[in-house]
């Protein structure tokens, strides 16, 4: 469980928000992801707070069709 872990303190952000969602999302979603998902999220992660948390809102378009997919699941957990 050591990359969960790892995956917990990444998505630890300064928008109180993005903690709240990108926390619900590891908790309940992460470990089901297939690795093309898991590559994503990390990529989403290295985004700064306010253009990953325009994504996820549904205010800025995802770049890559994977994102977008992985956004829907965001938003749903």
């Amino acid at each position: 469980m050591k990359e969960l872990e790892r995956m917990r303190w990444r998505s630890r952000r300064g928008l109180l928000e993005l903690d709240i969602v990108l926390g619900r999302f590891i908790e309940t979603c992460y470990q089901g992801l297939d690795p093309t998902e898991r590559k994503a999220f990390e990529e989403m992660l290295d985004m700064p707070d306010n253009p990953l948390w325009d994504m996820i809102a549904g205010r800025l378009e995802a770049t890559q069709a994977d994102q977008q997919a992985l956004l829907e699941k965001i938003r749903a957990a």
